[in-house]
Parts: structure tokens; C-alpha cells; sequence
């Protein structure tokens, strides 16, 4: 079973920023890229579990702050030769207000 959980609004996260959701589950951090599309991504990094939410966004991907590897916030696949995924949570964004799907 899941639900949707408001978060904020667009405006709320910076450009090529994040904002991290606590849930009973984990962090999930919440980005925005430079075009407003906005992103959420379990907030742990495949390879050593670094806060995805502290990265370098740049496109639809960030630079994870700990060993630099690119994460699709599409996806959650790590990119290039680096392999994994991180878990990444369903979006919708109405009027500005962002809602994040959660489950359980």
C-alpha cells in the first residue's frame, strides 16, 4: 500500500538543490534541477551509503559528496562504470505543491 505525503512547494528547494524528507523508512531527498523538473531518490548512495542530498546536482544527476559517483535522479542508477541503484520514489507536482509517493 503507499500513499502520497506533501512536501513543500518547488520554489521551496534551490535550483540544483535538494531538501531531504524524513520518513520511518529513511531519508529520501527531494532535488530540483535547473528546468523546476523535480526528483526523489532514497538519500544514500549505492556504493557507501553517502547523502545523496549533499551532492552536486548538474542535469538530471548528482555527484554523490564521498567518492563522486553520478547518480541518475531519473532512475537511481549509478552512472559510467560504477554500478547499483539506489531506490527512487514516484513524483507529482500540481499548482507548485510537490507530493512524493511513499509506501506502507
Amino acid at each position: 500500500m503507499s500513499h502520497w505525503v506533501e512536501v513543500g512547494t518547488v520554489e521551496d528547494i534551490p535550483k540544483l538543490g535538494s531538501r531531504v524528507l524524513q520518513t520511518a523508512d529513511g531519508d529520501v531527498a527531494i532535488f530540483r534541477a535547473a528546468d523546476d523538473t523535480v526528483f526523489a531518490l532514497r538519500d544514500s548512495c549505492p556504493h557507501k551509503q553517502g547523502p545523496l542530498s549533499q551532492g552536486i546536482v548538474h542535469g538530471y544527476t548528482v555527484t554523490c559528496p564521498l567518492h563522486n559517483w553520478k547518480i541518475s535522479l531519473e532512475s537511481g542508477e549509478a552512472q559510467g562504470v560504477d554500478e547499483g541503484c539506489t531506490g527512487r520514489y514516484a513524483v507529482q507536482v500540481e499548482a507548485g505543491r510537490i507530493k512524493v509517493e511513499l509506501k506502507g
